[in-house]
């Protein structure tokens, strides 16, 4: 008998895969509040040099100050990052003229004058990090993405080692130590170490959830239980354009996305270990408990299981036996599924983060942006849900990633008048390509292996998110060229999708080909 078959008698989808799927979805709310944060955290506001005070101003008001002061850009608005080394009273006469000469200009000197209407503070006007210090603010997202890149292998390897349950709690524990910690950063180097490790920690939570959730329902629904799962980091999308919206001061919007983990940690802690997992790690008298308290919770009393009967489900894994990311590459079958997988997930995260990253270009303020952004995901979602069933994992998942790159290179060709659109469909399809690798990928790997092959293609994807912000900085050298990078690196790797098995219809694999018994299914 196999797991699948199991589960279809205690019921595979009744009230209890009900209860664990919704008690993961409040952590899987809370991880985009703190993945995207980085567009609220780090908002650079309008801005200008500080200009010192002079005898000569007395009389001026504020606008002619910065007139004399602060060199025009060819829009007519003043510069951000330079300043005029003494002032050009001439301007006042006719504020067409040019200044006298161009050795008057000079970058800052006394610091900066921030808008603050929109944000009370945020990192950039707390340390400065604007003009020469512009690559220190985008850098923040990288580091927490370097964070989360640790933490996948870290925690891919430990949830297969010692369980699903026990690392995504101990995950949501390190979430809320270093986010407070976050919170209360007094300078930057002590914001940038752990808001890396926040990521560390976070990055258990993201990877741990989707296939925990998949290893107690049946087959039937387990693309229904993908979607559900991934329908509340929409959610949580939404909700951090409100939550940035209510609180315009870093240092406690830091709390106030930090604090629903201490909420998660208690929700979870009723949720049982992974049965699926206990099988396969030999441990059958806490499985059958677990088996017999989903029997009961949905209706099947007469459910009975043995511990021997569990026993002959177990893979051949030896008692003490463990796995690592190596054995991920250890076979050509293997080898080519993490190959593939990974370039996938780098080319989701690094298309998603490079669109969700860029809320100023869509001529919506950012909380409405963020909002709209965060919306438009359900739709397709839903539309994901039916395509992953009709046309199967592999179609949709190609499909999705390369049409996210072109909407994203359209916008060099495209009007700005048309950018909205073409930033709303790009988005719905990069969180098409976002949801269905997760499921994929859960369904490429067998249960031993499994969260090292989530692990491991989540480290890679969080390379992808570590790189996106960086991007922006290429607009220096080209305008249009931080989209043409998003738009190649999406259509590439979305096209290395098509090498992946199909897996619609088949039963999750519980044996590694790394076995000497193979046996049917992905990995023969």
């Amino acid at each position: 008998m196999k797991f699948e078959d199991l589960l279809l008698e205690i019921g595979g989808f009744g009230r209890f895969q009900i209860f664990i799927l919704f008690s993961l979805c409040l952590p899987r709310i809370n991880l985009p509040m703190h993945f995207l944060l980085h567009n609220f955290l780090a908002a650079t506001p309008s801005h200008h040099c500080a200009i010192p005070h002079q005898e000569a101003f007395v009389n001026l008001t504020m606008e002619e100050v910065l007139l004399i002061s602060i060199p025009q850009e060819p829009d007519g608005t003043y510069s951000s990052c330079e300043m005029f080394s003494q002032p050009q009273f001439h301007l006042l006469l006719n504020s067409s003229l040019q200044p006298e000469n161009d050795s008057i200009i000079q970058h800052c000197q006394h610091g900066w004058v921030y808008d603050h209407s929109q944000f009370t503070s945020t990192i950039s006007t707390q340390w400065d990090l604007v003009c020469e210090q512009r690559g220190l603010n985008q850098a923040t997202a990288t580091f927490f993405f370097i964070g989360v890149t640790m933490g996948a292998v870290i925690f891919g390897y430990l949830s297969d080692r010692f369980g699903r349950k026990a690392m995504l709690l101990l995950s949501l524990v390190f979430s809320v130590i270093f986010g407070m910690l976050s919170a209360a950063s007094v300078s930057y180097s002590m914001l940038a170490i752990t808001r890396t490790l926040t990521g560390v920690a976070l990055s258990g939570v993201s990877l741990i959830i989707l296939p925990f959730g998949m290893e107690w329902v049946d087959i039937k629904h387990r693309t229904f239980s993908g979607i559900l799962t991934s329908i509340f980091w929409s959610i949580g999308n939404m909700l951090l354009a409100m939550v940035a919206y209510l609180v315009r001061e870093w240092h406690w919007l830091l709390v106030a996305v930090t604090g629903p983990c201490l909420l998660s940690i208690v929700c979870l802690w009723w949720v049982p270990e992974s049965a699926r997992w206990l099988i396969a790690n030999g441990k059958v008298k806490q499985a059958q408990r677990h088996l017999l308290q989903c029997a009961r919770m949905n209706g099947r009393k007469d459910f009975t299981v043995s511990p021997e009967a569990l026993r002959r489900m177990s893979t051949n894994k030896k008692p003490g036996q463990s796995y690592s990311c190596i054995s991920l590459f250890r076979t050509p079958v293997l080898r080519k599924i993490s190959l593939c997988s990974g370039a996938v997930w780098f080319g989701v995260a690094f298309s998603y983060y490079g669109m969700s990253m860029n809320l100023t270009g869509f001529g919506l303020n950012m909380y409405l942006s963020q909002f709209v952004l965060g919306i438009i995901e359900i739709p397709a979602k839903m539309i994901m849900y039916v395509l992953v069933n009709r046309v199967g994992r592999r179609q949709s998942q190609a499909w999705a990633l390369i049409l996210t790159g072109l909407s994203i290179g359209a916008n060099v060709i495209i009007p700005k008048s048309e950018t909205l659109f073409l930033a709303i469909m790009g988005k719905g399809f990069s969180e098409a390509a976002f949801t269905t690798v997760f499921l994929y990928t859960s369904e490429l790997y067998p249960t031993i292996l499994r969260q090292n092959g989530m692990g491991y293609t989540s480290f890679v994807a969080r390379l992808g998110g570590a790189l996106a912000p960086l991007v922006f900085l290429l607009d220096e050298v080209w305008r249009s060229l931080p989209e043409v990078t998003y738009c190649g690196v999406a259509v590439c790797c979305g096209s290395v999708a098509f090498l992946l098995p199909e897996t619609l219809n088949v039963r999750l694999p519980e044996v590694s080909s790394i076995l000497p018994c193979l046996t049917g299914s992905l990995l023969d």
